[in-house]
């Protein structure tokens, strides 16, 4: 009996062992790689695993024994120190108050507004969009602003003659200025209007603006405005058409550097006391930075600005070169249709080699510039072109238009109203009617 005790006795010995032998084995394993992540020890224990993190039926393995740890999150790889710049630096404009000042007769807006909308109103999602434009047969359009973000403030005018005192006229040049001094003081209203109208917003709100960017209504976007155009205490301009001063078709900075640069009749005066005399936009525009101290600096931007104008081609000289809207770009602004170019590649320095380029027209070297034939109206066939280039969203914005009906105008101009905080403007079917309702409009320009 005893020999058979301590048989019985050794051989449960052994079988702990060998049990205990693979499972220290198994607990090693385990350890090891759980170095870097700490719970996946329990992945090899199903059971106990479950128990430690329950899970939902929908997402429990069908095959329990199969599951594994959670990842850990990591960078991505791809993104460069660069992108992480630019992605921390959006993170921080999303937290901004940022005023986006839109200025300009609608034309068309059919085709520009939807890509506002999109390259900078849905990129800033935190910006407040304020409208300055005259009354005109395309105001319309503007009903589009329906989908926009956020509406801050609308000034729709019926336009009248504004006086000319005698600084204005001693400082600004009628030259290459459509309507002469008075194309320029109209154009000076609109866009110091704007920044009137942002001041009155931010009184009523108790509140101010970070980021001031202002941009034309007649501008095409490709892409989107990007982060790195806002720096502190410096004025973003385009490079190119200048004319002799800056590019002032957009400009973007914080509140104290864009408030110099939209002050285009109140600081006219101070130009005039400086001596400064027979000054084109660009040229005073420039002369209001410097003369306040305000430091600017250029960038290419990825807008150009669309025309109706017609341009003889080839341009000579002092000539206007017209930018077809598939150009590559960044255009910076550059006038620009919807075309089939008749200049590319090589071509394209063969022309504007000739320009005078004190003038400094857009960047056009490494194929980024097609030029069109801009001698007279657009070419049959525009819309397709505008179509393809611009894509199926924009085109279908494009279509939706061009088949509006009045009742549908003024239920999207009323809608867009709503969603104003201040609205000033002509009754919706005075605006509608206006470019909709031809017998109205013939009647009402007798």
């Amino acid at each position: 009996m005893y020999f058979l005790k301590r048989w019985a006795s050794d051989l449960d010995w052994r079988l702990l062992l060998l049990i205990l032998t693979p499972l220290s084995l198994l607990v090693f394993v385990s350890l090891s790689s759980s170095a870097t992540n700490p719970y996946s020890l329990f992945s090899s224990f199903t059971p106990l695993k479950s128990f430690l993190s329950p899970q939902t039926p929908q997402s429990r393995s069908p095959l329990p024994f199969l599951t594994s740890s959670p990842p850990i999150p990591s960078p991505n790889p791809s993104d460069s120190a660069e992108q992480m710049k630019k992605k921390k630096r959006k993170e921080e404009l999303d937290r901004s108050k940022i005023a986006i000042c839109l200025v300009g007769g609608a034309r068309r807006f059919e085709l520009t507004g939807p890509s506002i909308i999109d390259k900078i109103l849905k990129v800033y999602r935190n910006s407040d969009l304020f409208l300055h434009s005259p009354l005109d047969k395309d105001s319309f359009k503007f009903s589009l602003l329906k989908v926009a973000p956020r509406l801050a403030s609308v000034r729709i005018f019926k336009p009248k003659p504004l006086p000319e005192n005698e600084a204005q006229l001693r400082v600004l040049s009628s030259n290459n200025s459509p309507n002469g001094i008075q194309g320029l003081v109209q154009y000076f209203n609109l866009v110091e209007g704007c920044l009137t109208m942002i001041k009155e917003y931010q009184m009523q709100k108790n509140f101010t603006y970070d980021w001031i960017v202002r941009t034309r209504v007649d501008g095409y976007w490709s892409a989107p405005l990007s982060p790195e155009n806002f720096e502190p205490n410096r004025y973003l301009v385009p490079p190119g058409s200048d004319f002799g001063g800056l590019n002032d078709r957009l400009g973007v900075g914080d509140l104290n550097t864009s408030t110099v640069a939209l002050s285009r009749l109140s600081l006219i005066p101070q130009l005039d006391a400086a001596g400064l005399r027979q000054l084109n936009s660009e040229s005073a525009f420039k002369a209001q930075l410097t003369t306040q101290g305000v430091s600017y600096f250029t960038r290419r931007l990825p807008f150009c600005i669309v025309s109706d104008r017609k341009y003889s081609y080839p341009p000579m000289r002092f000539g206007v070169p017209v930018a077809s809207l598939s150009s590559p770009g960044p255009l910076s602004g550059a006038k620009c249709r919807p075309c089939k170019p008749v200049c590319a590649g090589p071509c394209v320095a063969d022309v504007v080699g000739t320009l005078y380029k004190g003038w400094s027209w857009t960047h056009w070297s490494n194929g980024t510039l097609q030029l069109c034939d801009a001698h007279g109206d657009w070419e049959n066939g525009w819309e397709k072109i505008f179509d393809r280039v611009a894509g199926k969203k924009l085109a279908a914005v494009r279509k939706r238009v061009s088949e509006l009906k009045l009742t549908g105008c003024v239920n999207d101009l009323e809608e867009m109203k709503r969603r104003t905080v201040i609205w000033d403007a002509p009754p919706a079917d005075e605006i509608c009617k206006l470019g909709l309702d031809r017998n109205w409009s013939q009647a009402n320009c007798k």
